[in-house]
């Protein structure tokens, strides 16, 4: 299933995503909803962001693609940070180009949604936690990453950072996913989910481990190599195998 949020003649509601055809949902996306009967052209909606997070943690450094392309030695236990919410845009919305920067970068990734709240999980029991994936984009602004001495509250943490969307997609199984960003319609990321250094389950582990998962926070998996720069005017996609494709515009 793919469920969708979405806004129509001034209303937001759930649905699920076929054949191009909303078909909208009632009750609760987390403990259970059911079709209500009506449906909505999927070109007539605004899409917006899937879930509204108490949080989103982000995985650095967590493809081994990416530590080959920089010569990075593998870090042996997962590299966590913080975006804020403030930062969350959906599908379609434009990335704001911050005026004093001169180096941001798109980073495309899968996104895991936590469905229910979860403390000290064990990676057997990881999965159980998960509502579905996304796909994301962890845009950063590298012009601060040395300035702050690599710390990464400003550089990941500019309002319109963190778009994710267009639709959260249940029942799949993401260690196995083709991954791809296209920058301009030039494919500029190619990877696959199963090069994850610290796959799904360890992440959900490790982060339980330090803090409460609460339904609907968003982990940010990593992204693989192939990272670089946007400038406005640009229009960034980034496609996921059996998620979707996540379509943003810089300005």
């Amino acid at each position: 299933m793919k469920l969708i949020k979405f806004e129509y003649k001034g209303k937001s509601d759930w649905g699920c995503v076929r054949d191009n055809l909303i078909h909208v949902v009632s009750g609760d996306i987390y403990t259970g909803s059911t079709e209500t009967g009506d449906t909505v052209p999927l070109e007539e909606v605004k899409v917006l962001p899937p879930v509204s997070p108490s949080k989103i943690i982000g995985a650095g450094l967590n493809y081994f693609g990416l530590a080959k392309e920089h010569k990075m030695e593998i870090p042996e236990e997962p590299i966590l940070f913080f975006k804020p919410p403030s930062s969350i845009i959906g599908h379609m919305d434009h990335i704001i180009y911050p005026a004093n920067c001169n180096r941001v970068h798109y980073e495309g990734e899968l996104g895991v949604v936590i469905g229910k709240k979860v403390k000290n999980v064990s990676e057997s029991d990881a999965f159980e936690c998960v509502l579905g994936y996304t796909v994301a984009n962890d845009v950063a602004a590298m012009d601060y990453l040395e300035r702050d001495k690599q710390q990464t509250t400003r550089v990941k943490g500019f309002d319109t950072f963190s778009p994710f969307g267009p639709v959260i997609a249940t029942g799949i199984e993401a260690g196995n996913l083709d991954i791809e960003t296209r920058l301009n319609g030039k494919r500029v990321q190619s990877s696959n989910t199963n090069d994850l250094i610290f796959k799904i389950d360890q992440l959900i582990c490790a982060i339980s481990d330090v803090m409460t998962l609460l339904p609907g926070d968003l982990i940010m998996t990593g992204s693989p190599a192939g990272v670089g720069p946007m400038k406005k005017g640009d229009t960034i996609e980034i496609e996921i195998e059996g998620i979707g494709i996540l379509k943003n515009f810089v300005s």
